[in-house]
């Protein structure tokens, strides 16, 4: 165990037959290399959240609660989502829509994901959505266009691409420095909301 920022990666994608986990693995893969980040996958296909948010003071259901633990307990977090008609799946707003200081004075980078040669929309969406709720979202954030022509001639996912590698990195340093910095930060004050 790491005394580095704890990395919560969201899966956005609860379609069946979903290309989210691979994308996952492979960003998971990255972040599990790096010796300063400890990593906290959350599947949100799995997570059970209901589709209907309570009133104020309603109780919240146990799923909830038990992913604002793990939401509360990150440093930081990686929304690894497809990007499905211009936007991100309405499983992420949900799951964002059912937190609020969990996400507060704390980074966020998107890794989107697209069939087509265009992308970049699901990211800039979420980085507005996010900014709304105090969090932090990095400038480097990484759209993967033609996500389901990459697949190496052995069948792995995604071939060799030093310009992924490359991105990947980038996205990962960034949002290590801006959990270490805002980790420090809340730590020396609570956050004004």
């Amino acid at each position: 165990m790491t005394d580095g920022p704890r990395i919560a990666m969201i899966i956005g994608s609860t379609r069946a037959g979903r290309f989210g986990p691979l994308v996952a693995d492979w960003v998971g893969g990255r972040i599990g290399r790096r010796r300063d980040l400890e990593l906290d996958r959350i599947d949100l296909a799995t997570a059970g959240l209901p589709d209907q948010l309570t009133e104020p003071g309603e109780e919240v259901p146990a799923a909830v609660r038990e992913l604002g633990a793990r939401l509360a307990a990150a440093d930081a977090f990686v929304v690894v989502t497809p990007e499905y008609n211009q936007s991100f799946p309405a499983a992420v707003k949900n799951a964002i829509d059912w937190f609020d200081a969990e996400w507060a004075a704390k980074p966020v980078s998107v890794v989107a994901y697209c069939r087509d040669a265009e992308g970049g929309q699901a990211a800039a969406q979420l980085r507005q959505v996010f900014g709304e709720l105090n969090a932090v979202p990095t400038r480097r954030t990484m759209t993967i266009r033609n996500a389901w022509q990459r697949f190496g001639a052995d069948g792995s996912w995604p071939r060799r691409d030093p310009e992924l590698e490359e991105s990947v990195n980038a996205v990962l340093d960034q949002l290590t420095w801006w959990a270490n910095a805002l980790r420090v930060a809340r730590t020396a004050s609570s956050f004004v909301q």
